[in-house]
């Protein structure tokens, strides 16, 4: 009797929290609270599938539940992205039966890597996809070492994982494991022989410690890597992104599934990629991914159209406190051949605690947008003049760059001068500044 009134206070808090835009985490946070060991007790599908990593959780998650769904499966997923134990939890109770049975053929989560170990102790996902893991909020997470020390502990015996093996850290976890399933992007025109991020945190082997050398880099230590002291190296890949066409907008996995693309950036390949692997091995055919998931356009807000006055705009979400993620949306717009101006907004660095603390703005290579087709540069937000101190020390023509902090105000020049394309690059704690005063598409 304690689970059924448990689950049905959650239902109905979700109920609730849906009607007023709020409740993803608070209706499991009750749960928990009155039920500590509830998730324990609920009967799962045969397959669940969680993702996690510092960048492209959500997008997967989305992706891998547009294919599952598109091909006859029912799925529950977090699409909220509240991925620490409450949101799951919330997930899971608002997603089953009173007596706790959950009705969808596969559970879908996206996981915080932190995290992961509290919401993994009560049930073990079958799949686990790992995406990668950078600097990312330091100010909480620490040291990439360190989270991947945290996520270990979320790792049991009957999971099966799913690594990046491009990521040297996220690859660790596949050393001496069996049944582990691996994906990556061969060598591609757009590949580069040297790390083009401000830091290198592929430098050394995370097995022995010793210098590594790199065949090739896709972006910052994201690559074809070999240790020659111990032989660690990037390992062969079951699911291979085989050829890419980035000006015709398509990619080729495994030499025979062609996927046209919506967007081109890199990181987009490695989510479809990602999802690509998790659905062969739910079973889904190949062609019917690749057709499912061509040109698919995500729909959670990190890449969004919009229309300012006689721009036409894109929108690249870009996590605060993660400078790979910046640096993947300027090396995007940089790659674009139209001339263009780019909006920079830095306004709530958190959505979660506070903190001015900005030194991650110089882990960002802004010298990318160092193009002729880049014509304005403009700041804004709270911090535009730690934004401007920065870019004084790129190779940018200082004429470029136009500081307005009042963010109102920059949208408003902006909408009244030009026709050029128009790039803002903003986190999700932001976007809503700019979505607010432009045409969305």
């Amino acid at each position: 009797m304690k689970l059924f009134f448990v689950i049905l206070i959650c239902k109905l808090l979700k109920f609730a929290g849906g009607i007023i835009g709020r409740g993803s985490s608070m209706p499991g946070q009750l749960a928990l609270k009155l039920y500590p060991d509830i998730l324990s007790k609920i009967k799962l599908p045969e397959f669940i599938i969680a993702v996690t990593g510092s960048n492209g959780k959500t997008s997967t998650v989305e992706m891998t539940a547009r294919i599952l769904q598109s091909n006859g499966k029912s799925v529950a997923y977090n699409k909220e992205g509240s991925n620490q134990i409450e949101g799951v939890a919330t997930l899971i109770l608002s997603n089953c039966s009173l007596t706790g049975k959950m009705k969808s053929d596969i559970l879908l989560i996206e996981s915080d890597e932190r995290y992961a170990r509290y919401t993994f102790n009560y049930f073990h996902p079958t799949h686990y996809i790992m995406t990668n893991l950078y600097r990312d909020q330091l100010t909480r997470n620490g040291h990439p070492q360190w989270v991947y020390e945290a996520l270990s502990h979320s790792i049991h015996d009957d999971t099966r994982l799913i690594l990046n093996a491009d990521d040297p850290l996220i690859s660790c976890f596949g050393v001496d494991k069996e049944n582990t399933a691996w994906f990556g992007v061969d060598k591609l025109a757009s590949s580069i022989d040297h790390n083009d991020g401000v830091y290198n945190d592929g430098l050394y082997c995370p097995i022995c410690g010793e210098k590594m050398s790199y065949d090739y880099y896709h972006y910052n230590h994201i690559g074809a890597y070999c240790c020659d002291k111990c032989g660690f190296k990037k390992h062969k890949t079951d699911y291979t992104v085989t050829s890419a066409d980035m000006d015709k907008g398509e990619i080729v996995i495994n030499g025979k599934f062609t996927i046209p693309l919506a967007f081109t950036g890199m990181y987009n390949i490695y989510n479809i990629l990602a999802a690509f692997a998790a659905c062969s091995i739910a079973g889904i055919d190949g062609e019917a991914i690749a057709k499912s998931i061509g040109n698919y356009m995500i729909k959670n807000g990190r890449i969004m159209r919009f229309r300012l006055g006689s721009h036409n705009g894109t929108l690249l979400t870009s996590k605060h406190e993660n400078s790979v993620s910046y640096d993947q949306s300027l090396k995007y717009i940089a790659s674009k051949a139209e001339q263009c101006s780019v909006l920079i907004i830095v306004d709530a660095i958190s959505r979660k605690y506070f903190t001015g603390e900005t030194s991650w703005l110089w882990d960002i290579n802004f010298d990318h947008l160092n193009c002729e087709h880049v014509k304005n540069i403009y700041l804004s937000g709270t911090y535009v003049n730690d934004l401007a101190l920065r870019f004084s020390f790129t190779g940018i023509p200082s004429e470029k760059i136009k500081p307005v902090a009042d963010i109102g105000q920059c949208i408003d020049y902006i909408s009244e001068n030009g026709d050029e394309k128009l790039y803002c690059v903003t986190c999700f704690s932001d976007k809503d500044k700019l979505l607010s005063r432009v045409e969305v598409l």
